[in-house]
């Protein structure tokens, strides 16, 4: 694609680095063919393609619009077109500088300002988000139907089998919203690598791994949250850490693009670079280690399981087949899922800021996750799980509790 632009941009890093990636990008559409949002609307302007014109015109001076930021707003950067292009084009992160370029010069209406900023003090900040959702799942009972499927049944991390000091140590990223929505995730994680012989560790000052912050145009607070949790986990990196673990994918992203984002931090490049080439999601690191004696507890029932595959994991991390190989190796009896490309809807925050789009992708997800009735429903993605839950009556679990129960 040729392009021309703006003076404004051309010299800056955004600038440079966008022109290269709209010069990449030819136009062929195969992006619209798997855009859920496309799919949803049929309107050109909110799919892959439409978006990246859009935001050409803005780098090349054009008029920025409040159409535009509504446009772009409704993408939910599952990436999936990324997994489709033939051209190769880094999709996601073009979006994230157009979406800083039309924030910076279109102010949004109050209401939206307000929930943007909530969602980023809520969300960020898991000790405020417990004492909040501990609220609200006190005065469920009470509440309209409507809103109490919002709120997360309350949940129970089971103890961890032992308190053994093993020579291969590894971190976990703890979670924002994790360990008060889905205690027993980072639980059942530290229990089946005990089994490995491997010892969770956890850097208490780690925090967000701002995700939220960057996807809602916030990007020096994200790159704050980044650079405190470099140097909350470096010391342990500093003395063998092996890996940093993720058992949200959506935090395993992110994690994984500290290198490219923080590139230009001369204080930070360096660690930044060690630290995503240190992270690893939970079923990377498993793949590599002997899980012979991982079974069903019953060896004459074959469970079923129906996995849904986070976009944050099979689009963003390429990571494909490498849990449900797992859950085969351990008894599970995979079944197939119609549409597993497509996103459910959740998105981070997409689906409190854009409920309509979101709920019908859920409706469509779950139905293709039901057709074959499963006897479990498992993802990877705490925000995945959390979405699911309020329209699936059985619970919603990740895979990796589903793998811990095979071992007891």
């Amino acid at each position: 694609m040729q392009t021309s632009i703006h003076k404004k941009y051309a010299n800056t890093p955004e600038g440079i680095e966008a022109d290269s990636i709209l010069r990449s990008c030819v136009h062929c559409g195969f992006c619209t063919a798997t855009c859920p949002t496309y799919q949803l609307l049929g309107d050109e302007l909110d799919s892959p393609r439409g978006r990246i014109y859009l935001i050409k015109q803005v780098l090349e001076g054009n008029e920025v619009t409040r159409s535009t930021q509504i446009h772009l707003d409704r993408c939910l950067t599952c990436r999936a077109c990324e997994t489709t292009c033939p051209s190769g084009v880094r999709y996601s992160r073009l979006v994230d500088i157009g979406r800083n370029i039309v924030e910076k010069n279109v102010k949004r209406p109050v209401f939206e300002r307000l929930s943007r900023w909530s969602l980023r003090q809520l969300l960020t900040h898991k000790g405020l988000f417990s004492i909040l959702l501990r609220i609200g799942q006190n005065v469920a009972p009470v509440l309209p139907a409507v809103l109490k499927q919002k709120i997360p049944a309350r949940r129970y991390a089971e103890k961890t089998s032992t308190s053994t000091e093993f020579s291969r140590r590894m971190l976990v990223l703890d979670g924002c919203v994790q360990p008060a929505t889905s205690p027993n995730t980072n639980a059942a994680t530290t229990r089946v690598l005990e089994k490995l012989g491997i010892t969770i560790q956890h850097a208490k000052q780690a925090g967000c791994c701002g995700a939220v912050s960057h996807h809602l145009s916030a990007h020096e607070a994200a790159l704050n949250e980044m650079r405190n949790n470099i140097d909350a986990w470096w010391p342990y990196i500093e003395v063998g850490a092996e890996a940093i673990i993720m058992t949200a994918s959506g935090c395993g992203a992110m994690v994984k693009e500290y290198a490219d984002l923080l590139s230009g931090d001369p204080d930070y490049a360096n660690k930044a670079a060690r630290v995503s080439d240190l992270c690893k999601d939970i079923s990377e690191v498993l793949a590599e280690e002997d899980l012979s004696h991982f079974h069903c507890k019953n060896p004459d029932t074959k469970y079923s399981v129906a996995f849904h595959s986070p976009c944050t994991l099979q689009h963003a991390q390429k990571i494909n087949g490498s849990v449900e190989s797992i859950l085969e190796k351990a008894g599970f009896n995979l079944v197939e899922i119609n549409d597993g490309h497509l996103c459910c809807g959740s998105a981070g925050t997409y689906s409190i800021l854009q409920p309509k789009l979101s709920k019908q992708l859920l409706k469509e997800k779950v139905s293709c996750l039901l057709q074959n009735e499963p006897d479990y429903i498992v993802t990877a993605n705490i925000g995945c799980q959390m979405h699911l839950q309020t329209k699936i009556t059985s619970p919603v679990m990740h895979w990796i509790e589903l793998l811990d129960k095979a071992c007891q």
